[in-house]
């Protein structure tokens, strides 16, 4: 390992530019060293070097060495730059504003979420029946950094207790607590190390959750496989909670759910192994000897409570129906044999809520909302009239309720929160924020393009009204591209500040989404990831082709699956971009399912150990193996180290391979966020500084650097 004081002195000597210009010799020299171990594995008689599997190891005193070595190299970095403190202040003024969560009713209060504007994390308040309004839960005393977060509130039939989760780093591992909601005071009941779980109130008495075996070595890699439901009575220590299901050899699955019916009846659990495909059961809480009932044991469709009237269940499900439809069942005789079709499947995708005794099915037609109001007979209502061209968040409230909410946003417009008259369909503004933003100075349009097989695919555009199409725009090209997730408009407070500088934000909705349905999905899996990200190529081009910019001027960003969907393009074609954003990215195809829950993700990927057929797939695109010397993209990868969803040595072993092979003048950086996970629950202000971060490294690599004053 190198002297840390001669890297110190190294890079406070060198500008911005002198970094940027700098051979490639010049730029390994001060590099972290990351030292080569010979570790490698056989598959199918071909063998695979991993010299940085030692980073693996989470516990290793090196590994941490390692990531302090690396984050104190891109400190100085980003000092060198000088843009990070004034970049912060403007993003600081774009996202200082109040923002409101849509209210909801429990018990004798009506709770909502609140942000005065900078607040690490927000507050939970309340009002009672007078209008007097109180803080009931405040996140920010639960750390002084923020770091640990809210991650879940629950509350009791009646509203007397609320089970709350929390989460410490970013990490998925929760700790609940419950909470007196009259007097505020914490009970005696706690529960650990519980993870992936809702938290389902049987009427006053406990709560359903579910959670994994206490893994072996490092909570935040070990694998999660065998996922079990609990039922927590009020009261009880954690060890007397009763195991419901996943305690039998034949119940034995990878991520296992719960939810209670309104009227709290019946409960329901879902089973599943894979992130697509789940099994459904019924319990009944009134028989004196209840018994799982079986609605589904087909683990190639997927199935889920909608809502329930009496003894009749409504489901929503994809089996026969790509674009999902509504069924009903008896609860008695619950099988999807016996189901009766209640809303058919259309032809845009479907998602389906229910509240204030109706349906409401949100259909998205190219990715734009529209959404629709039902009866429980199947008869449609009305087309609920919504502010514009958009996203809309699931009208939300409870059977009863009169007055329903739900939040509508696009690219430049931020969340206005609306409530909703389900007699007789009007809508009135309940909250809208008032932001240091114009959202009327900017235009979002969607265009389709051709990708490299023909498939048309759409793509929004964001920018400032008068936008000159003279390819110098800086751009920056966003993408996910799996596990049947849409990406939709919605308002982001960073991009703001992007597109208020004078950049470009464009969207495809590539394949691998659930955008247009079940066969957008696969389209983008297994032995067809490679239509994701010729999708993506595809859509810089088009954007080269029509004056919005040039390689020179773009940035590829995406998180997570949207990680590897920029791992795997900046590999396969390094000249496409001049920066690359992976973030928390799974870049690691051939080891990825040995980490947490990471083997749930084979529906989209495969495994390599499953046929030689798919091993060499995945080898052809996996990002840490197609890794030459050449010249790539100025790159900046970020994990956080509390990561246990997509483990941080994906990012790792990226970070060093790229450092070592890398031929270019372009920086190769990563950023470990310490006491972070995969996003959820970040703090505001990590936030604030991560960002200003990746807009000070895209200004100081792109060609046409925009203005920040």
């Amino acid at each position: 390992m190198r002297k840390l004081a001669l890297i110190l002195i190294s890079i406070s000597l060198l500008s911005c530019e002198q970094l940027s210009m700098n051979n490639n010799n010049n730029l390994k020299s001060i590099y972290p060293m990351t030292k080569k171990v010979n570790t490698s594995d056989l598959y199918f008689s071909k063998e695979i070097q991993d010299p940085y599997r030692w980073l693996e190891d989470d516990l290793n005193k090196e590994t941490k060495s390692w990531i302090e070595d690396q984050n104190l190299f891109t400190d100085k970095y980003f000092e060198s730059l000088g843009l990070k403190a004034q970049i912060k202040d403007g993003l600081k003024q774009i996202w200082d504003y109040e923002k409101f969560s849509s209210p909801f009713r429990e018990g004798n209060y009506t709770y909502f979420f609140k942000n005065s504007g900078l607040q690490n994390q927000s507050v939970l308040y309340r009002k009672d029946s007078q209008g007097v309004e109180e803080v009931f839960l405040d996140p920010n005393s639960f750390s002084e950094d923020g770091t640990i977060s809210l991650s879940d509130i629950s509350f009791s039939k009646d509203g007397s207790v609320a089970a709350y989760a929390i989460s410490d780093g970013g990490s998925d591992w929760r700790k609940v607590f419950f909470l007196d909601a009259e007097t505020k005071s914490l009970l005696s009941d706690s529960l650990i190390n519980v993870k992936f779980s809702s938290l389902s109130w049987k009427s006053n008495e406990g709560i359903y959750y579910s959670t994994y075996d206490a893994p072996e070595g490092s909570e935040l890699s070990s694998l999660n496989n065998n996922h079990k439901l609990y039922f927590h009575k009020l009261g009880n220590t954690q060890e007397k909670d009763q195991i419901i299901f996943g305690n039998k050899a034949e119940q034995k699955r990878r991520y296992v759910s719960s939810s209670v019916t309104e009227d709290e009846k019946y409960l329901i659990i879902s089973a599943a192994n894979s992130t697509s495909g789940n099994e459904l059961y019924l319990i009944n809480h009134l028989d004196e000897n209840p018994e799982i009932k079986t609605i589904n044991d087909d683990l190639s469709i997927d199935v889920y409570l909608l809502d329930s009237l009496d003894d009749e269940l409504f489901l929503v499900t994809n089996n026969n129906a790509d674009n999902q439809k509504i069924i009903s069942v008896q609860a008695q005789e619950p099988s999807l044999d016996r189901s009766k079709d209640l809303i058919p499947e259309q032809d845009s995708v479907m998602s389906p809520s229910s509240s204030g005794g109706y349906i409401f099915i949100e259909l998205m037609q190219n990715a734009i909302s529209k959404t629709f109001q039902y009866d429980f007979s199947g008869k449609l209502i009305r087309e609920v009239d919504l502010p514009g061209i958009g996203s809309v968040s699931p009208i939300s409230g409870k059977k009863e309720d009169k007055e329903l909410f739900y939040s509508f946003s696009n690219y430049h417009t931020p969340p206005t929160i609306y409530s909703f008259n389900p007699k007789n369909g009007q809508s009135k503004i309940y909250f809208k924020p008032k932001i240091n933003f114009d959202p009327e100075k900017f235009i979002s349009e969607q265009i389709f393009y051709t990708s490299k097989d023909g498939t048309k695919v759409p793509m929004i555009i964001t920018y400032k009204k008068g936008l000159s199409k003279n390819g110098k725009n800086p751009t920056i090209l966003y993408g996910y591209g799996g596990f049947n997730i849409s990406l939709t408009p919605n308002f982001s407070s960073i991009m703001a500040y992007w597109l208020e500088k004078g950049g470009v934000y464009a969207v495809p909705n590539i394949r691998g989404g659930g955008e247009y349905g079940k066969k957008w999905h696969l389209s983008g899996t297994k032995m067809k990831k490679q239509n994701v990200f010729d999708d993506f190529i595809y859509a810089a081009r088009f954007l080269f082709s029509e004056g919005y910019t040039k390689s020179e001027n773009l940035i590829l960003r995406g998180g997570s699956n949207g990680g590897l969907l920029v791992g795997a393009v900046m590999t396969q074609e390094p000249q496409l971009a001049r920066v690359a954003l992976p973030a928390v990215g799974v870049l690691d195809m051939l080891r990825y399912h040995k980490f947490t829950a990471g083997a749930g993700w084979a529906y989209d990927y495969g495994t390599s150990d499953e046929s030689e057929e798919m091993f060499n797939y995945l080898l052809s695109y996996s990002p840490l193996h197609n890794i030459k010397e050449v010249s790539y993209p100025a790159t900046l990868i970020t994990t956080g180290d509390h990561d246990d969803r997509v483990v941080p040595a994906h990012s790792y072993k990226f970070a060093a391979s790229l450092q070592e092979l890398q031929r270019g003048d372009n920086p190769i950086l990563i950023r470990i966020e310490t006491e972070a996970g995969h996003g959820a629950g970040t703090p505001t202000e990590i936030i604030l500084d991560s960002y200003s971060e990746i807009f000070s490294f895209i200004l100081g690599n792109i060609e046409n650097r925009l203005s920040i004053k």
